[in-house]
């Protein structure tokens, strides 16, 4: 990322020039792409007038007779607020950051192309149902509609800035966005699979650390679920003698082949693009999500009550754009009634509730990716003891600053695209094995589920619609990929749960090891049916809570994945629901917002036994007696804590794991330390670098004592000061130019940074990375609690705001709100839209 925006730096200076000496020009370029979001603007296609009303945070509520016009004025309202953020996933997901930030882009364009991304979404417009296709080209429409009026610093203050690359040697200070596409929409849909679809980090480290460390040792670093503490979303459950999940009624590990040298060195190049990639889409460390659904016997309204807080990488703007979709007469021919969260981008709502149901999501993070040693021949790949042909593509790169075009050739397997080609190296090898001049004819494919055309945007449409349960899991057999938990209520007092998306079946192993591409046994037997999918409906404790933990007992059949959150949140919050007596919307918003720390509550026991004899050491370890475990941004044994548990990890772990394998803190580590501590001579406490041999005593005091050397140097060094928040800060930057490192232009688009509690793997999620620091990696992007009795006593937030637009009101309106864990009331019904409304604009069908 850092290599991207070299150029952008150098626009940067010329724009802090430009902004600073005249002043004038300035603000009219910060201003000149504010939209209006009053008067009437003419819409070409429109059948009927349709009207926009926003409320003073600028939400808006879209009013239509028809789906077609109803899905333009979308289109024209996401342009209006967000299309530089739109311009810019569109070339991520196609492969054409190159052709905005130069060279230095063409690493992450060459990885997106390898992959197929853009061709895959292309190809799933054959699959889709008239009535979808005709949403997206309808929304396409509207959003052309607005690129037909507005251009450059018109469009939004980050064209202004990247009109001025020409003047620093590289760009095109003339760029016009081309006309939006259907197959844009679909590819937005690609990039939130691959941020939410599987295991390929974890399989890259597990078996680049096989390389080095015996794999049983590597298991240890893998524990398995903690069925025993932490329940599954169902805690029964298996597939009857007719292949249905019923709640009423082996494992087998992979032959992991050697990796040569230039393999494992091709396994790291892939590694560092891959997890530098979720950077550009919004992704951070701390992934994950909590939704959680209760029946009427638990509210004080009789009616069930449904909450969602999905926890995704914080972005200026937020990933979230807030909007009401509402037909003026709801009817078969006009079928949506809809409110809630989308992406820009893309029509419809994604998260939300329409008249009569309510839904949320959480990341069920199957494991649907799987790594293939392919051995090269020639120009074939071996199978099954015969030489087949490599499928072979080029892929042209423009790259902004230079006159020529880039080329590479893309070559796939039976089993997906050679990934290790990305790496030039790795691909040099490859190429001389395959002509008999090297011993190691090896290349890596990747077979991904999302890489197969789907109809993952029938179902979004298909659950705008849906006014019952039968409805709903019929629009969830369309859901393909990302595989996401869907939680379910409606006003009839139902509740449900459904797992969707297409989750292989492996014939041999599990899927946590790359296998031998050349061997049939480790084909793909198909997908888990949709029948046998886990699901419930009307539990009988009225109870479903989903925040990415073990989904089933180990009763289930199927292997859905090994690599499930540890369930510390979702225990948290099941803990929560059974003590709260009967719930209201406020209630459940305070759910969102715990912070105790069961990680803490387990091992500062542990720590509080360790023997101190200085007394300014003991005096932080005295900070730790009487904590009652919960993390908010002024709690001083929080950031103690925190402190104490980054050294331990550090000192464990560092002088035997690689860089990129050191522990980010989460669940995982959670269980990993927890059997550790039954464990006090283990070899993991043994710090290598030093010539005796450590317990885990040792390593406890020694975290300890850092720690509290670490707080004063940061903070203070009285007790009283130490704060939490002034170490857990969150700073919302623009995913582009507000990583230019020049602090004028940073200031333009970034804000913050604002001081937060909460941590990994709480309930209240504010991820922080514990081998790079204690700044939050990712959030909760919004939070809403759906009441099914009346939708308007519903609340919602989002993280930012639903303008992309620096310098706007709503650029970040709501996020001094969502630092303070407050939410803003939700309008749904017209009568109570209308009591909000502070602005309105109409479209109108053209003069003939």
């Amino acid at each position: 990322m850092r290599r991207l925006l070299r150029v952008i730096i150098g626009t940067g200076i010329v724009l802090a020039t430009v902004l600073l000496v005249v002043a004038g020009t300035g603000v009219f370029v910060v201003r000149h792409s504010f939209p209006s979001y009053d008067g009437s603007i003419e819409l070409p296609g429109l059948e009927a007038d349709v009207e926009v009303v926003r409320d003073g945070n600028g939400i808006p509520q879209i009013y239509a007779d028809k789906p077609s016009d109803l899905f333009a004025a979308q289109g024209y309202v996401h342009a209006q607020d967000r299309f530089f953020e739109m311009d810019f996933r569109r070339h991520v997901t196609s492969g054409r950051l190159a052709e905005l930030f130069g060279k230095d882009a063409l690493e992450t364009d060459k990885f997106v192309r390898t992959l197929g991304w853009r061709r895959v979404a292309e190809k799933e417009l054959g699959l889709l149902s008239p009535a979808t296709r005709q949403y997206l080209d309808d929304y396409a429409r509207g959003v052309n509609a607005y690129l037909d009026t507005h251009a450059g610093s018109g469009l939004s203050l980050e064209y202004a800035v990247l009109s001025l690359q020409a003047a620093v040697g590289g760009g095109d200070s003339d760029y016009r966005p081309e006309p939006w596409t259907a197959a844009d929409s679909l590819a937005w849909l690609k990039a939130m699979a691959w941020d939410l679809g599987g295991n390929l980090d974890e399989e890259i480290t597990r078996t680049k650390l096989a390389a080095t460390i015996p794999a049983k040792t590597v298991n240890t670093l893998y524990p398995a679920y903690p069925y025993d503490r932490n329940e599954p979303i169902l805690p029964e459950g298996s597939v009857d003698a007719e292949g249905r999940f019923s709640t009423t009624a082996s494992e087998s590990a992979a032959r992991r082949v050697t990796l040569s040298k230039d393999l494992l060195k091709s396994l790291d190049s892939v590694d560092k693009v891959a997890k530098g990639l979720p950077q550009l889409l919004g992704r951070g460390d701390g992934i994950g999500s909590n939704s959680w659904v209760v029946s009427g016997e638990h509210t004080t309204s009789g009616k069930p009550l449904l909450a969602n807080d999905p926890h995704l990488g914080a972005t200026m703007p937020g990933i979230w754009s807030q909007v009401g979709l509402h037909c003026n007469k709801f009817s078969p021919q006009c079928p949506f009634d809809v409110s809630g969260f989308s992406f820009s981008g893309l029509p419809g709502v994604v998260i939300g509730h329409n008249s009569s149901i309510s839904w949320g999501f959480t990341n069920l993070d199957p494991d649907v990716m799987d790594l293939y040693l392919e051995r090269l021949s020639g120009e074939g790949v071996l199978y099954n003891g015969k030489v087949e042909p490599l499928t072979t593509r080029t892929e042209t790169f423009k790259v902004a600053g230079q006159e020529q075009d880039e080329k590479i050739t893309v070559r796939e397997t039976r089993h997906g695209p050679l990934i290790s080609d990305v790496d030039d190296d790795a691909r040099e090898a490859g190429d001389l094995a395959a002509k008999g001049k090297s011993t190691e004819p090896y290349g890596v494919a990747l077979r991904w589920t999302a890489l197969t055309p789907g109809r993952t945007a029938d179902a979004i449409f298909a659950i705008n619609k849906a006014q019952t349960w039968s409805a709903f899991r019929t629009a969830a057999t369309l859901f393909e990929v990302p595989s996401q938990n869907l939680v379910y209520a409606d006003r009839e007092g139902h509740i449900g749960y459904q797992a969707p998306g297409k989750i292989p079946i492996r014939r041999s192993g599990t899927g946590d090891w790359p296998v031998p591409g050349w061997d049939p046994k480790y084909e793909w037997a198909g997908f888990i049916p949709f029948q046998a999918m886990p699901t419930e409906f009307d539990p009988a404790d009225g109870i479903i809570v989903t925040a990415n933990q073990a989904v089933v007992p180990k009763s289930y059949k199927y292997d859905l994945t090994n690599d499930w959150d540890y369930g510390y949140r979702s225990q948290q919050i099941l803990d929560r629901i059974r003590r709260a007596g009967k719930l209201d919307v406020g209630k459940m918003s305070s759910i969102q917002l715990d912070t105790k720390n069961l990680n803490a509550e387990k091992l500062v026991p542990s720590l509080l036994r360790i023997g101190i004899d200085d007394d300014f050491d003991k005096q932080g370890q005295d900070v730790l007696r009487g904590w009652d475990f919960t993390e908010p941004a002024d709690s001083a044994p929080a950031a103690y804590f925190n402190i104490v548990w980054r050294n331990l990890l550090a000192l464990t772990f560092h002088d035997q794991l690689p860089e990129s394998a050191w522990p980010d803190g989460g669940s995982r580590w959670f269980e990993v330390i927890r059997t550790l501590l039954d464990q006090p001579n283990s070899s993991w406490w043994d710090d290598l670098r030093t010539p005796q041999r450590e317990s885990r005593d040792d390593i406890l005091r020694e975290s300890l004592v850092d720690a509290r050397a670490e707080i004063t140097t940061k903070m203070a060094r009285e007790p009283d000061n130490w704060q939490w928040g002034r170490l857990h800060k969150l700073t919302l930057t623009n995913q582009t130019l507000g990583k230019s490192g020049i602090g004028a232009v940073d200031r333009l688009f970034n804000r913050g940074p604002y001081e937060l509690g909460g941590g990994s793997s709480l309930v209240n999620a504010t991820a922080w990375d514990a081998s790079q620091g204690y700044t939050v990696t990712a959030t909760p992007s919004m939070r809403m609690v759906v009441d099914l009795s009346d939708f308007d006593k519903s609340r919602w937030i989002n993280l930012t705001g639903v303008s992309g637009h620096a310098f706007s009101s709503n650029y970040t309106d709501q996020t001094d709100l969502w630092v303070k864990g407050e939410t803003l009331p939700w309008a749904f019904s017209k009568g109570a839209v209308e009591a909000k409304r502070e602005h309105t604009l109409t479209f109108t069908k053209p003069e003939r």
